[in-house]
């Protein structure tokens, strides 16, 4: 098994450092590059999803709608319902499994690029940009007195903030209540006390987490980079800087030979500092801060370019690599955690093109385990609970199979609209000559009348007397 990469610890070494001290304000460093446009369009990608997948109509009503009222959770073409929780545990399984073998892989990739953390505060600090300037326009904008031009600056990125925090919250909560309703009643001010506290509760959070807290959310608040460094190994893909090629640091012209100076390829020119969300520096090694967002290879490539250097002085690479060993991308904790997502996958798959939006539970009378009718008949009784899942009325027929005189007194016909269920009291008669042990299973099963795909079976026991004879 491969090693694990411990992380280094770069706190300050000195007595008068404070865990609580006051936050020091981050000022990124717009940078251009491959992994840049791969977050920006990654970015267009989700921003897409989320905001348009409201708008969507699928046979007449909203593509993506958890009707909670109703009891109806619309994805797709699919219903689920209550009853379907476990779909839904199972698919946050395979998200957590997913997510695992990522980070065993490539480390931290999903806080760089796919993160809403991460994204959103993209988005802001992009509204940043253009309202207050580049980087060190915004450092003296900060350090300038109060003047016109500072308030309105000022108001113009908090203006931007607050119209995608309220548009994210208010498309959050139209995926809960119909969003086309929802807008003519925001339009109207006829919108619910709820929908519109939500919309604002999720509005705060999303303006403080993107635009205040930002890099404090990864750091102090997010489970994941306390965790990951149980799951990387030396072969896994990190962002690394090299040492090797890189020290000893210093400034020098371009086109100086490094070596005649006794340097490395790193000019010690901090951009790879500047660049980074939550103002690590990579050169000091694996920190947990690091999400991986790649900013600083960007960086250090371009100031490769300008000097005349190969690029990859920082990369995407790992430990064994670093160190001059061969890496193993195939390892049994990766394949591990691969197999199982096949085997989940699959069975889940199968479980949603198999599914039958039908419901049954059969609940014997713990009352009485039998009693004889006066013509001489065992009989049981039973509470039959039924729900049509579909989206439309079905009529049902119920059947049961069991011993050959095994029969239902009551009337087997069920009626049902979508979403309704019901309780039924069912009674079985057996003649006791064709009970062949005081206790037999049983088989309920429920066929819609026009579709005989549609059905579902249930076990239960008949039990007769314990001192039967033939």
């Amino acid at each position: 098994m491969s090693e694990k990469i411990k992380l280094q610890d770069v706190t300050p070494k000195s007595e008068s450092y404070d865990l609580y001290q006051a936050h020091e304000k981050i000022y990124i460093r717009r940078v251009k590059g491959l992994f840049r446009s791969l977050r920006f369009f990654g970015g267009i990608f989700l921003f897409s999803l989320y905001f348009g997948s409201p708008w969507l109509n699928w046979d007449g009503r909203q593509a993506i709608w958890f009707d909670l009222p109703s009891r109806k959770f619309y994805i797709l073409g699919i219903t689920f319902w209550p009853q379907d929780f476990m779909l839904l545990s199972w698919l946050l399984i395979i998200a957590a499994f997913s997510l695992f073998f990522i980070t065993v892989y490539a480390g931290r990739v999903w806080c760089g690029y796919t993160c809403p953390q991460s994204v959103w505060t993209w988005i802001f600090m992009w509204f940043e940009e253009k309202t207050e300037g580049q980087r060190n326009r915004r450092i003296k904008l900060d350090a300038q007195p109060i003047s016109i031009e500072k308030i309105l600056r000022k108001t113009a990125k908090h203006a931007s903030w607050l119209m995608v925090a309220f548009w994210t919250g208010f498309t959050f909560v139209g995926y809960f209540s119909p969003i086309r309703t929802l807008t003519m009643d925001l339009a109207t001010f006829a919108i619910s006390g709820w929908s519109l506290f939500w919309t604002l509760f999720f509005t705060v959070a999303t303006y403080l987490n993107a635009g205040w807290m930002r890099e404090q959310v990864c750091i102090y608040m997010c489970p994941y980079a306390r965790f990951q460094s149980v799951m990387f190994d030396k072969d896994t893909l990190i962002v690394s800087y090299d040492p090797k090629r890189g020290e000893t640091r210093g400034s020098r012209k371009r086109g100086v030979d490094p070596k005649e100076l006794g340097l490395g390829d790193c000019i010690d020119c901090d951009l790879c500092v500047q660049v980074c969300p939550t103002g690590i520096d990579i050169r000091d090694g694996l920190q947990y801060e690091c999400i991986s967002c790649a900013a600083c290879i960007d960086a250090c490539d371009s100031v490769m370019d300008k000097m005349g250097y190969e690029k990859g002085l920082i990369r995407y690479t790992t430990e064994h690599n670093l160190s001059g060993e061969k890496t193993n991308p195939v390892r049994p904790r990766l394949l591990g955690y691969g197999a199982a997502l096949i085997v989940m996958m699959s069975l889940f798959s199968y479980t949603i093109a198999t599914r039958i939006p039908l419901a049954m539970d059969i609940i014997r009378d713990r009352g009485a385990l039998h009693r004889m009718t006066p013509n001489g008949l065992v009989e049981n009784t039973y509470q039959v609970k039924v729900m049509n899942m579909a989206e439309e009325r079905r009529n049902f027929v119920l059947t049961v199979k069991g011993p050959d005189s095994l029969k239902i007194v009551n009337n087997a016909s069920i009626s049902l609209d979508s979403g309704e269920s019901i309780d039924l009291p069912l009674r079985l008669v057996a003649s006791p000559k064709a009970l062949t042990t005081p206790s037999q299973a049983i088989f309920f099963t429920l066929t819609d009348k026009s579709d005989d795909n549609v059905k579902v079976t249930t076990e239960s026991r008949f039990f007769g007397p314990a001192d039967f004879k033939h």
